[in-house]
């Protein structure tokens, strides 16, 4: 799995004109998986993500996880993470999972997220087209890949 977390002020989404999932402080987070992902590689990345300390403390260091500033996640699903662009201009989406692997995967993270912050976390739709807006707050974007554990 890879996913790429923003720390953010606020952030949405919206599917066809409907705002569907919006958050104020915390982590928008696109989740992209792949066809060799396992469950385990989900509670490795909630878990990380639950624990992560980017938000700032009394003495403005990044010394607090989003647990210790009462903090929201707004979860996408975005398969194009996995694209591969080394041949041509036109990326392939190969290694991508589709949505009999996907969607479980995706859910047990939301759902492992959730666990580990100690409150529901928001979601964009699985498959659909969707305009996601927010406010990068830092900038602080960070990439992990539970093949890049080690």
């Amino acid at each position: 799995m890879r996913i790429v977390i923003q720390r953010v002020s606020r952030a949405s989404v919206e599917v066809e004109g409907e705002i569907i999932g919006e958050i104020d402080q915390g982590f928008m987070i696109l989740v992209g998986i792949s066809v060799d992902d396992q469950e385990e590689d989900a509670d490795w990345l909630a878990s990380k993500v639950a624990s992560l300390r980017v938000f700032a403390d009394a003495e403005g260091k990044m010394n607090l996880d989003i647990r210790n500033v009462n903090g929201n996640c707004l979860v996408i699903s975005q398969f194009t993470l996995h694209a591969k662009y080394k041949k041509g201009t036109r990326p392939s989406f190969i290694h991508a999972a589709r949505p009999d692997q996907a969607v479980p995967l995706y859910e047990h993270f939301c759902t492992k997220l959730s666990e580990a912050i100690g409150k529901p976390v928001q979601r964009g739709e699985f498959g659909a087209m969707m305009n996601v807006s927010l406010v990068n707050e830092g900038p602080v974007t960070i990439v992990m890949d539970t093949h890049d554990k080690a």
